[in-house]
């Protein structure tokens, strides 16, 4: 768990937990796929020394409280409140569904200035939607049972992670802690309209969004994902969005190497 000292209360009463590093501009840093912010503070430290920094575990992760129902509306007002404690507008970054995220609320209305976002996971292309289809029906009744850690393992033969490596992961000191953020898997589907890109929201967004990916995905954990996978929900929205700049870092995994990310988002809200 990524301890976090600082809380705001959104709209729903819900208590989100943040960190607040720097000073400048504000910044906020949306984590994705199994995240309570652990894997952004690196970058948070980064951008401390040009921006003011804020670093949120999302609804349901570490510290932050996690009030049903889920929805994405309650999760775009979990940012705003960030936003709003942030001086009423901030730039923002999101990896993986975080982008997802962040895009929807740029097209929903929020306060944004500029758009970072990093891997998003919308599935482009007929030879994926038999396997994501699968899941999503899997996941579901997994959830509906309390079956966290079997929501877990779905989630890594969905991308492909070998027998071998979930049962490796299964005696890592790490295991714990993704079983309990697994519940989330299911609740990013919905961040990610079901895998299926939001063309029509997309289209909504005004601000400069950066869409920014690795190259071919060799990861072996994402082994049973197309190489360009990735690539192909960057292209799709580029294509949909306005005002846009397209970025590929080649030689990087799904978790970006924090001083990379931090040159580019440097560059790109400062411009």
């Amino acid at each position: 768990m990524n301890e976090m000292t600082l809380r705001v209360t959104s709209a729903d009463g819900t208590r989100i937990a943040y960190d607040r590093k720097g000073t400048g501009p504000a910044v906020i840093l949306v984590g994705g796929t199994l995240d309570d912010g652990a894997e952004n503070a690196p970058l948070a430290r980064l951008l401390a020394d040009h921006f003011t920094v804020y670093n949120y575990a999302r609804r349901g992760r570490g510290a932050s409280g996690n009030t049903p129902p889920h929805a994405l509306a309650r999760e775009v007002e979990d940012l705003d409140a960030l936003i709003a404690t942030a001086g009423g507008s901030a730039h923002v970054y999101g990896a993986s569904s975080g982008g997802a995220l962040a895009l929807e609320a740029a097209a929903a209305g929020s306060a944004i200035d500029k758009i970072a976002v990093w891997d998003v996971p919308y599935v482009i292309g007929d030879d994926q939607w038999p396997r994501f289809n699968q899941y999503l029906a899997d996941t579901h009744e997994a959830y509906k049972a309390g079956r966290d850690e079997e929501l877990l393992e779905l989630f890594m033969r969905l991308t492909g992670g070998p027998d071998a490596d979930i049962a490796a992961g299964k005696q890592h000191p790490m295991w714990a802690s993704s079983v309990a953020l697994a519940h989330t898997l299911v609740k990013d589907a919905v961040i990610l309209n079901d895998y299926k890109i939001p063309t029509n929201r997309l289209a909504r967004i005004t601000q400069s969004v950066l869409v920014t990916t690795e190259g071919p995905t060799t990861e072996p954990q994402f082994a049973g994902l197309p190489t360009d996978f990735f690539d192909r929900a960057a292209k799709a929205i580029t294509a949909a969005i306005p005002q846009t700049e397209r970025h590929t870092l080649d030689g990087q995994g799904h978790v970006v190497a924090p001083e990379l990310m931090a040159r580019v988002l440097k560059t790109f809200f400062n411009q």
